[in-house]
């Protein structure tokens, strides 16, 4: 795990925590990121729908739902 140092507006981080229902900034932090990688990732999907052929499996849209 990385550490990093972020300067995130204290309103919008308690906003974030209360919502995420988390206790922790670090946890708020990754639940806010694993939402938006999941969004942007069915967005993607979306916008490939009917453009080619894709051969996925049920494994990989299990994956996909997971987050790998």
């Amino acid at each position: 795990m990385a550490k990093t140092l972020l300067d995130i507006e204290e309103e919008l981080l308690d906003e974030a925590r209360r919502l995420a229902k988390v206790r922790t900034k670090r946890e708020a932090v990754e639940v806010a990121l694993r939402e938006f990688v999941r969004r942007r990732r069915a967005d993607n999907l979306a916008q490939a729908a009917g453009k080619s052929t894709i051969r996925w499996t049920p494994a990989d849209i299990r994956g996909m739902r997971e987050g790998r």
